[in-house]
């Protein structure tokens, strides 16, 4: 009978993230893409891992960076990985661009959702391709934009109110990195995942590159932080 209706070993489903990421934000600047992300792994609410790695290239014309399970995320760089191995095999001189990646991954993420069987991420997708630049987000659930920045996480709180008021078309390279590290900056005050190791990751025509590991400098002095409960005698 057991063999009929199955055990409950057949099917099995991730009920919630063990290890996972905080925010990615993501922009378009004069020349590209540039995307940046601590690298943080907390394990429940521990901040456990410091050396987790949350952005990687894609093809030739991409780059996906990832919050939440870090697992999944692996899942997905592992049909990443085959999709273009299958690209390539054609040697038909093309070579999928960002776009395209974008909606192979909202597609992925929509079917597991169906399945009641989701991977839990949140991804940007950045990249250059015959001179256009794109950007595009997806959730966990299949819900994707495209858009001049993005963020994922508690970043699209925090951040865009930022990149709202600061972010324009003819950004250059340093203005943009100064501009992705005043968000890093605030998340790393306000949210209790971040940690003060972070990769700044850029693509252009010209290719991928990804920073080694950095911390950003920080003030812990405001008087907020150092007496947050004035004015709030007697609440909880």
């Amino acid at each position: 009978m057991n063999n009929l209706i199955g055990s409950d070993a057949d099917s099995q489903r991730t009920l919630y993230p063990y290890v996972t990421g905080t925010s990615v934000v993501g922009i378009k600047y004069k020349d590209g893409i540039l995307l940046a992300a601590d690298m943080g792994g907390s394990y429940g609410s521990t901040l456990r891992y410091k050396t987790v790695e949350r952005m990687k290239s894609v093809g030739k014309h991409s780059i996906i960076g990832a919050s939440g399970e870090i697992s999944d995320f692996q899942e997905i760089m592992r049909y990443l990985d085959e999709l273009i191995l299958y690209d390539n095999m054609w040697d038909d001189g093309n070579s999928f661009g960002p776009k395209e990646v974008h909606n192979y991954l909202t597609r992925v993420m929509y079917n597991r959702r169906n399945k009641f069987n989701p991977l839990w991420n949140s991804l940007v997708l950045g990249g250059v391709k015959n001179g256009q630049k794109y950007l595009g987000t997806v959730n966990m659930i299949g819900v994707h934009y495209e858009d001049n920045h993005v963020a994922t996480g508690f970043g699209n709180h925090l951040s865009r109110p930022i990149l709202r008021d600061e972010w324009h078309e003819n950004l250059t390279f340093e203005e943009g990195v100064k501009l992705l590290e005043k968000c890093m900056r605030v998340l790393l005050y306000r949210d209790r995942s971040a940690v003060n190791k972070l990769q700044i990751a850029k693509i252009t025509e010209e290719g991928v590159t990804i920073s080694q590991p950095y911390s950003l400098k920080t003030f812990w002095n405001f008087a907020a932080f150092q007496n947050p409960t004035v004015g709030a005698e007697g609440s909880w």
